[in-house]
């Protein structure tokens, strides 16, 4: 780590104030400790890839994302295929990516862990889909990218909200979607390796009818999910798929509370699969639009492609 750049929203999160201090504080400890450091906020909504492939460009071996899943998600878009090493400092709703690395909330303790942080070369997931104005779009993403409920699911959270009740907007609005949507179906064609609980699958499976999938890169999402997919890593080569099948609200809640109790299982209604690559498409003379998300963004719509792009980013993983 000789050259960095700190990239953050100014406009994401609340207590900015605070959070800028912080920020500043961590550049200062950089700087002292001899390394060329400079704080950049983003200039408007989606230059984060741009301002990060600059950084690049201009020197810097390491770009930290200083912010939450959204803010690492879009700095990553422009780290792709290159040598640079992509750093998380935690200061969003969520963290998942920061959980599942270690890396603790407090900004000093983040910094000293990451200066001793391992780069890792990782796969990273990359999902096609189709954007809201009709065109094809892709992204990549590192924790998870979600179609059905997940997508819907940010597509109703109110950013205001989220930035002045943190977390427990999500649980409200998790709520709120197991009350109200109707969990509507479409098709997958899964290219899966196997079932993890049940059995093998046909590499070449044909079209299945779905409710809901999500396809999942890390280990630990921390908060009320925690451990959800077992095997899962950012190492892993291939993709680990939740497949649900059911559109029942009950059998919703009772795989959710499994789950915050770690006692879930996935079989027949809830599957797990590792995959090489899922499409989806929407059932035909279906009205509800089916979401999609990737790393908590809200994309587009199907259909669209999962897959896996291999040896794409470098990684800093903290050495415990």
């Amino acid at each position: 780590m000789n050259k960095v750049a700190l990239i953050y929203n100014p406009h994401s999160g609340s207590h900015s104030e605070k959070r800028l201090a912080q920020l500043r504080e961590v550049t200062a400890l950089l700087n002292g400790k001899g390394i060329e450091a400079e704080l950049i906020p983003t200039r408007a909504a989606g230059s984060a890839p741009h301002q990060a492939r600059e950084a690049f460009d201009n020197g810097c071996d390491t770009i930290l994302a200083c912010g939450g899943d959204g803010t690492a998600n879009e700095i990553l878009q422009g780290l792709i295929h290159t040598s640079a090493a992509l750093g998380v400092l935690p200061q969003g709703t969520a963290n998942a990516l920061a959980k599942d690395l270690g890396i603790p909330a407090n900004p000093r303790k983040a910094i000293e862990m990451l200066l001793t942080a391992h780069p890792m070369r990782i796969p990273v997931g990359q999902i096609t889909y189709t954007g809201f104005d009709g065109l094809l779009a892709s992204r990549y993403f590192t924790v998870a990218a979600g179609i059905g409920p997940d997508g819907k699911f940010f597509s109703r959270l109110d950013s205001r909200l989220k930035r002045k009740y943190g977390y427990l907007i999500y649980l409200v609005e998790a709520l709120r979607l197991w009350a109200t949507h109707s969990f509507p179906l479409f098709n997958a064609r899964i290219a899966a390796v196997h079932t993890i609980e049940g059995g093998i699958a046909d590499p070449a499976s044909t079209p299945d009818k779905f409710s809901q999938l999500l396809a999942v890169r890390i280990t630990n999402f921390g908060g009320v999910v925690q451990r959800l997919v077992p095997g899962a890593h950012l190492r892993n080569p291939g993709l680990n798929i939740i497949a649900t099948r059911s559109r029942s609200r009950f059998a919703y809640l009772k795989f959710i509370f499994a789950v915050f109790f770690s006692r879930h299982t996935f079989w027949r209604t809830f599957e797990l699969y590792e995959a090489k690559s899922v499409e989806c498409t929407e059932q035909l003379f279906e009205r509800n639009r089916i979401f999609v998300e990737a790393d908590g963004e809200l994309l587009g719509i199907l259909p669209a492609k999962i897959t896996v792009c291999p040896d794409a980013l470098t990684l800093l993983v903290p050495a415990k």
